[in-house]
């Protein structure tokens, strides 16, 4: 196998089957669509414009590359709309390390050159995002090649394999054409996703976000800066907001929607789901330093005379966030609280056994108006994951969990 970069490739002379020169290689081009990593064409500079070799016609790559076909019969581009241009969109641009799980800037790209049934084939292997690539773009052209070469071999390389690059597309222009999916960065955890996020410039956080699944942009948008979470909310559509605000922990999507305007808030709510919209605007009406304003309202609640069996169909049919499930509480036909079972008495006990002899002493809980700094000493004294939040008439209305305390006091540095 052979190794290029593409800077010593761009500029090179191409020669076609009649010997003759034709031009000098102007672009590589990727159609993502079909392969991510093969280059699918080549753009040439010749005296009558640029030209589109495809790359099947190519028969070597050296100090020139040769083809099988005669420069008349390569077609000028018809645009570049689908495909990515190596040099335009890669050199100098941000990409996404999702292996190293940071933003880093590209210097050169290395590519790889195989035989495969008796034809040429290049391939992206990697990103160079060290000095190396940067020296060799700088000193090409001014200092002579071997010499060039003995300098490069004392740099330390600094590549990143092209399967742990993510694209960041900026341009609204070719956002859509050039749609290359995010899934390696969506394996990331929201937390990763986030400090990537926040490395970013604003409109290339707008574009991870048009990207992503809507459940893993929420899981992550809970993990920004609550001013970055603000910024990219606000740079969205209401309705992508909406779609992604929907996939959030009710808890911090009341928190963001409070943080917005007024009219900001009344737009992204217009386009939530009916059921959705009430659930966010009654926790809007809590102010955010009380335990209502802290809540979240999806929890597991089961009657005072359930089983711990049915408890974990309940379980298997709940679809909140795993931080609420520690602990299923016990409310009466009124809804009023009545117990906690920590998930570990489920586990241990039996399936007919019920569920309020499985019940923790004391039941702590909180009403909706208690301020924020006695929650925090309530998790503290009792050494609490998960504290019920109930009405004036003692019913459960939502569960604050050891996240949401963790939060509010980061917030307070």
């Amino acid at each position: 196998m052979t190794t290029f970069a593409l800077t010593e490739l761009l500029g090179r002379p191409v020669v076609d089957a009649a010997g003759n020169a034709a031009g000098r290689l102007r672009e590589l081009v990727l159609a993502p669509q079909e392969d991510r990593a093969r280059i699918s064409s080549f753009i040439v500079k010749t005296k009558s414009g640029d030209r589109m070799l495809p790359f099947q016609g190519i028969t070597a790559v050296n100090s020139s590359l040769h083809t099988s076909s005669n420069s008349s019969e390569w077609k000028a581009p018809d645009g570049t709309e689908g495909f990515l241009l190596l040099g335009r969109d890669l050199l100098d641009q941000q990409v996404i390390d999702v292996h190293g799980r940071k933003v880093v800037r590209v210097n050169d790209v290395d590519l790889h050159q195989d035989i495969v049934d008796d034809r040429v084939v290049l391939r992206v292997g990697s990103v160079d995002v060290g000095l190396r690539g940067a020296i060799r773009r700088l000193l090409k052209g001014v200092v002579p090649m071997p010499a060039l070469k003995t300098v490069l071999r004392q740099i330390p390389e600094r590549p990143i394999p092209w399967d742990f690059v993510d694209l960041i597309e900026t341009d609204p222009a070719r956002r859509v054409k050039l749609k290359i999916s995010h899934e390696r960065l969506a394996k990331l955890h929201p937390a990763d996703i986030a400090d990537i996020v926040e490395e970013l410039a604003p409109d290339e956080r707008e574009a991870v976000f048009e990207t992503l699944d809507e459940q893993v942009a929420a899981g992550a948008l809970e993990e920004v800066d609550p001013k970055v979470q603000k910024a990219i909310v606000e740079s969205l559509d209401s309705d992508r907001a909406a779609d992604i605000v929907e996939e959030m922990d009710p808890d911090a999507a009341a928190d963001l929607l409070g943080d917005l305007t007024e009219e900001r808030t009344s737009q992204i709510l217009r386009e939530m789901a009916p059921e959705e919209r009430k659930e966010m605007a009654e926790l809007l009406e809590f102010k955010e330093n009380t335990a209502a304003g802290r809540m979240n309202t999806e929890y597991l609640a089961l009657d005072l005379n359930a089983t711990a069996q049915e408890a974990i169909d309940a379980l298997r049919d709940f679809e909140g966030g795993v931080e609420t499930v520690n602990t299923m509480y016990l409310v009466d036909s009124n809804g009023t609280l009545a117990g906690a079972v920590p998930l570990i008495q489920l586990v241990i006990g039996n399936p007919e056994d019920q569920l309020i002899s499985l019940s923790q002493e004391p039941l702590i809980s909180c009403e909706e108006h208690t301020g924020e700094i006695e929650v925090a000493e309530l998790f503290d004294k009792y050494n609490l994951l998960t504290l019920p939040v109930v009405d004036k008439h003692k019913k459960l209305v939502g569960v604050i969990t050891s996240d949401d305390v963790i939060s509010m006091l980061r917030s307070k540095l």
